[in-house]
C-alpha cells in the first residue's frame, strides 16, 4: 500500500535526512515544498531524482506514485498552495519554519508570520483535505528557563518570539485535533546534529564550519550552560514512530536526557578533530546573549512508553559521524 508523505521544507537538514530514510522503501511516496530560502535543489538532486511540479495545478485527482518525489517550490505561509500540495497526502510532517532565538529577537514579525501561519496553514490543508497525521517539528524553546530535566507537563513560560510561535504551533495542533480529528503529534526536538547540516548555524554544524576554515569559534557565557544534543538519525527515527501511532494532540520531548556543557561539547570536537590530525583550535569567550536557555536537558520517559522510541547514537559517535560528514564532502 502506497504511503504518501507531504515534507515541509524538505530542502533544510532534517528533510533531507528524513527523505534518505523515507526512500529506502519504495512504497512511498514523498512531496515536497519548500521555498528554498535555506535550502536548495542540489541538496535533493544528490540524494534522488524528483519531479518539479507546480503546486497550484494540484487537486484531488493527482496521486504521487509510489517509489517517486515530487518537488513544490513555495511557501508555507501561503495558504492556497497548502490546500492545494496537502491533497491525496497520508502523513504531513511539518519541518520548514524560521529558526532560531537570535533571528526571532531581531525580527519578531517575521518569526511570528513563518511559524504562526505557516503551521495553521498546513493544519488547514490538512483539515480540508482529511489528512491522517501531521508531525509538528517544535523545540523546547516553548517550555524557557525551568530547572531541568524538561518534560511535557511544565507549565510553558518561553524567554523568546521563537519559543512563543512554536508553543503557538502546539497549541493548534491540540486544537484541530479536538475539533477536527486530525492525528496532530508535536515533536518538541532538542539540539538535532549530523550529516548534511552544511546551511545551519546551530552549534555542532558552526563550530566545525569555524574549525575547517581555521576561524575563532565564539562561546557566549561561561561555556557551562548545557544542552541535549540527538543525532539526527535517531530524530528522524522519533518521526516515523510518531506517523505509525494514533496520539492526536499529544506534545513528545525528543531527545537524550544526557545534559551537555558547550565546554564539554568544544572538549569532545577536539578529540574528534585530532583524530584527523586538526590540532590547534582556537575559542574566544564572549558575553551571554539575552532569550538563551541556561540549562536544559529532557524526560524522554513518555516517548519511550508511547512512542517506543529511544536514541542510540551517543555524542561521540554522533560527532564523529558527522565530522567524516564535512570532511568527505568538502563543506566548509
Amino acid at each position: 500500500m502506497t504511503v504518501s508523505w507531504l515534507i515541509t521544507g524538505g530542502c533544510g537538514f532534517i528533510g533531507q535526512n528524513l527523505l534518505d530514510n523515507l526512500l529506502t522503501d519504495k512504497t512511498n511516496y514523498i512531496r515536497i515544498v519548500d521555498n528554498l530560502s535555506v535550502g536548495r535543489k542540489e541538496n535533493l538532486a544528490e540524494l534522488c531524482e524528483f519531479t518539479d511540479i507546480d503546486g497550484s495545478d494540484l487537486d484531488k485527482g493527482y496521486e504521487g506514485t509510489p517509489g517517486t518525489v515530487d518537488f513544490v517550490k513555495g511557501d508555507i505561509t501561503d495558504t492556497r498552495l497548502m490546500a492545494k500540495v496537502t491533497c491525496n497526502i497520508n502523513n504531513i510532517v511539518h519541518l520548514a519554519a524560521n529558526t532560531g532565538v537570535i533571528p526571532s529577537i531581531e525580527n519578531p514579525m517575521k518569526d511570528m508570520e513563518d511559524n504562526v501561519k505557516g503551521i495553521v496553514s498546513t493544519l488547514e490543508g490538512a483539515r480540508l483535505n482529511k489528512v491522517q497525521t501531521v508531525i509538528f517539528a517544535s523545540s523546547g524553546a516553548p517550555v524557557g528557563a525551568a530547572d531541568p530535566p524538561i518534560h511535557e507537563d511544565l507549565v510553558p513560560r518561553p524567554m523568546s518570539p521563537y519559543g512563543a510561535s512554536k508553543l503557538a504551533g502546539e497549541a493548534y495542533c491540540s486544537a484541530y485535533y479536538h475539533c477536527f480529528n486530525i492525528n496532530t503529534i508535536a515533536l518538541r526536538f532538542s539540539n538535532v546534529y549530523g550529516p548534511k547540516s552544511a546551511a545551519k548555524q546551530s552549534a555542532v554544524a558552526l563550530f566545525i564550519k569555524k574549525i575547517l576554515n581555521n576561524e575563532t569559534i565564539h562561546i557566549f557565557g561561561d561555556g557551562e550552560q548545557t544542552r541535549d544534543f540527538i543525532y539526527v538519525d535517531d530524530l528522524v527515527g522519533a518521526i516515523k514512530n510518531a506517523s505509525q501511532r494514533s496520539l492526536g494532540g499529544n506534545v513528545f520531548q525528543i531527545a537524550t536526557s544526557k545534559p551537555t556543557s558547550i565546554n564539554d561539547l568544544m572538549m569532545e570536537m577536539k578529540k574528534a578533530f585530532e583524530k584527523k590530525d586538526i590540532k590547534n583550535i582556537k575559542v574566544e569567550y564572549k558575553d551571554s546573549r539575552k532569550g538563551e536557555v541556561l540549562n536544559s536537558f529532557c524526560d524522554i520517559s513518555k516517548a519511550k512508553s508511547l512512542l517506543e522510541w529511544s536514541y542510540s547514537v551517543n555524542l561521540q559517535e554522533g560527532l564523529g559521524r558527522t565530522i567524516d560528514w564535512f570532511l568527505k564532502n568538502k563543506v566548509t
